[in-house]
């Protein structure tokens, strides 16, 4: 690997976690927006809903930025493809598990305040830890020849 590929792997890497962290700066206010002293309501609302999932939305392109940027122009494996697609399954979980209210098929309709419950939690969680599985799916291992099954016969 020349000098400059390495520099440019780097910095693509380097922009990765920067989105990272913005989007965990988001997902956070989203959270806990108590934390920057931006907490108007007792209740969890759609604005702190839809603030947390661009976070996490933002937080997914990021890891894909990082990891796209760690394979470095190599053939990514079928499991790696895999687990990008299981990065946008499991954020479309969570996202649909947290505007549940506001897409209809919530217990709490829309025009009503949306109602943030321990189901949607679940939904979410659970779309998160796929997301986790599936970043853990794309991470590159490194390359190892594989071991011949017979070991040739010398010959005399």
């Amino acid at each position: 690997m020349t000098m400059e590929t390495k520099q440019r792997v780097r910095n693509r890497t380097k922009s990765g976690l920067w989105v990272l962290f913005i989007g965990f700066l988001l997902f956070l206010i989203g959270i806990r927006p108590a934390m920057f002293g931006l907490d108007r309501s007792p209740v969890i609302g759609f604005v702190q809903i839809a603030v947390f999932l661009i976070g996490l939305a933002v937080m997914c392109g990021g890891g894909y930025l990082v990891l796209n940027a760690l394979w470095n122009g190599r053939e990514k494996s079928i499991l790696a493809d895999i687990g990008f697609r299981l990065v946008a399954t499991g954020y479309l979980i969570a996202a649909m598990s947290g505007m549940a209210d506001v897409f209809g098929i919530g217990s709490h309709r829309f025009p009503k305040v949306p109602y943030f419950g321990a189901v949607q939690a679940t939904g979410v969680i659970s779309g998160q830890l796929l997301i986790v599985l599936g970043f853990l799916m794309t991470i590159p291992l490194p390359y190892r020849h594989p071991k011949p099954l017979i070991k040739p016969k010398s010959s005399p």
